[in-house]
C-alpha cells in the first residue's frame, strides 16, 4: 500500500486538477469524469480518495485557503517582526486582495464557491466559511491588541471591527474584480480605514 504522504500527494493532484478545469471553465463545469481525465487517471481512483463531487469541492477549498494563508505569512514575513498591530493587519489584508494573477484566480473560484452554495444544498451543507470566521477572530485578537497598546481607542468592539475590515476589503476586492475600481485606489481607501481605525490623521 503506498504512504500517507503518498496518498496526500495523490489528494493534491486531484485538487490541482479540479482548480485547472475549473479556471477557464468555471466550478459549475466541474464532473468527476473532467477531473480524472485532467489528472489523467482512472474515475475510479478520484471516487476512491473523493467520494462525492461536494467532497472534492471541498478539499480544492482548503486548499486554496491554505494558499491564500501561505500568501498572507509571506507578507507578514515581509513585513519584519518590528511591525506594529496596524502594519501587520494591513499586510494580512493587502494579501487578500486580488492584486496580483495568482490572488485573481483565487478569487474567481472562491466567488463561484460562494455562488454555487447559494443554490446547492449539498455544497450550502460545506462549512466553507470557516477560513473566514478563523480569520475574523484572529483580526480581532489584533485590534484587541492594539487597544491595549492605546493605538486603537478603547470605545472599539474589536469583533466589529474585524468583521468591517474584512467585508470592507471582500468588498473592494469585488469592485477590483468587476472593473469598477483600481488597485492602487482600492489600497487607498483600505489604507483609509486602517487610519481612521488607528487615531491616525488623514
Amino acid at each position: 500500500m503506498p504512504r500517507t504522504t503518498d496518498h496526500d500527494e495523490r489528494r493534491t493532484h486531484l485538487v490541482k486538477a479540479l482548480l485547472r478545469v475549473a479556471g477557464p471553465h468555471g466550478l459549475h463545469a466541474v464532473t468527476m469524469r473532467n477531473v480524472a481525465a485532467e489528472a489523467g487517471v482512472s474515475l475510479r481512483i478520484v471516487q476512491y480518495y473523493f467520494g462525492t463531487k461536494e467532497e472534492l469541492l471541498h478539499a480544492a477549498l482548503r486548499h486554496l485557503g491554505a494558499s491564500v494563508a501561505e500568501r498572507v505569512g509571506s507578507s507578514l514575513t515581509a513585513a519584519g517582526p518590528e511591525g506594529s498591530d496596524r502594519d501587520t493587519i494591513e499586510a494580512w489584508l493587502l494579501a487578500m486582495l486580488p492584486l496580483d494573477e495568482a490572488n485573481r484566480d483565487s478569487w474567481i473560484v472562491f466567488a463561484e464557491y460562494h455562488a454555487l452554495a447559494l443554490t446547492d444544498p449539498a455544497l450550502a451543507a460545506i462549512r466553507y466559511t470557516d477560513m473566514s470566521s478563523t480569520l475574523e477572530e484572529a483580526l480581532a485578537g489584533l485590534v484587541a491588541a492594539a487597544q491595549k497598546a492605546g493605538t486603537v481607542a478603547r470605545g472599539r468592539d474589536p469583533r466589529t471591527e474585524a468583521a468591517i475590515l474584512l467585508a470592507t476589503t471582500t468588498g473592494l476586492g469585488d469592485s477590483i474584480m468587476a472593473g469598477m475600481r483600481e488597485t492602487t485606489q482600492a489600497v487607498t481607501i483600505l489604507r483609509y480605514h486602517l487610519d481612521r481605525l488607528f487615531d491616525r490623521p488623514t
